[in-house]
């Protein structure tokens, strides 16, 4: 069956193309809608805010005195400490998951097919290995052999070998995503495929993949709040004890995603003007 172009398609299939889009730009009666719809959904959302608001209220979630606990300088110092429990296990595990992402990558892309096969198995076996179930092996598993760990590096170490494989698949498609053409001219200069990559696709791979690399640490923040498996004091895990303390659970929880909320939007608006300056 063959498809007939009218003479009414065709001006916005040329349109469509010139101008790089997946989709005509919707005329006066679809823009009329899309309003219509916006703001429908717009009053939806302020209707179940309301709603969720009242009912905190007439439960008491709101009065002053579940508030009040977070004046205390102590309370504050005890959530402050949860904080820099949850940035120093951020940190660490980006320190080490990005190196080993990276030689992951590089293992991948060589010509030898035993560290390529090494490095395909580690990569696959761990994305496809949920991180929840790392934390219980090396919580139970561990001690079995005879290994024991502190709390921060059971946490630690799981995350890191989870987006380890992240950041392997995230680097091996920026430097697939270069021209080839860029690593057979550094090797027509007398370069090794190994100084090619080291000094010239690389680099590019890199800067292209900047952006990407810090929404990653996102998903390590959120990674870090699985420290209650192992009993690692991080800040959810802080406020959980909190809210339990002093019967204060539900805005000990909220104070908690504020706190998140600010930190992610914060590295999501980094990640953005990066992208817009490379």
């Amino acid at each position: 069956m063959t498809t007939l172009v009218t003479e009414h398609t065709r001006p916005r299939i040329s349109e469509s193309r010139t101008g790089d889009t997946l989709f005509d730009a919707p005329g006066p009666r679809g823009r009329r809608r899309i309003r219509i719809a916006t703001a429908l959904a717009t009053l939806a959302l302020i209707a179940l805010a309301a709603f969720v608001i009242r009912q905190f209220a007439a439960h008491g979630q709101l009065s002053a005195d579940q508030w009040r606990v977070y004046t205390l300088a102590p309370i504050c110092r005890y959530l402050l400490t949860g904080a820099g429990n949850t940035l120093l296990v951020t940190a660490v595990a980006a320190a080490l998951a990005f190196p080993l992402g990276g030689a992951l990558a590089l293992m991948r892309s060589s010509r030898n097919a035993i560290p390529r096969a090494l490095s395909r198995t580690c990569t696959e076996l761990l994305r496809a290995t949920p991180l929840l179930l790392l934390l219980y092996l090396f919580l139970f598993g561990l001690p079995r052999l005879g290994i024991g760990l502190p709390p921060f590096w059971q946490l630690v170490i799981p995350i890191v070998l989870t987006n380890a494989a992240v950041v392997a698949e995230l680097v091996r498609a920026g430097v697939a995503a270069l021209d080839p053409g860029q690593g057979e001219a550094a090797e027509s200069l007398g370069l090794t495929r190994w100084q090619s990559m080291r000094y010239v696709i690389l680099p590019q791979a890199i800067r292209r993949l900047v952006p990407a690399l810090v929404s990653q640490l996102v998903r390590l923040l959120k990674d870090s709040t699985l420290g209650y498996v192992v009993s690692f004091l991080e800040l959810l895990h802080r406020a959980q004890v909190l809210g339990e303390y002093e019967h204060t659970l539900l805005s000990a929880y909220l104070v908690t995603a504020a706190a998140f909320i600010l930190v992610n939007a914060s590295l999501a608006k980094f990640a953005d003007s990066l992208e817009r300056h490379l």
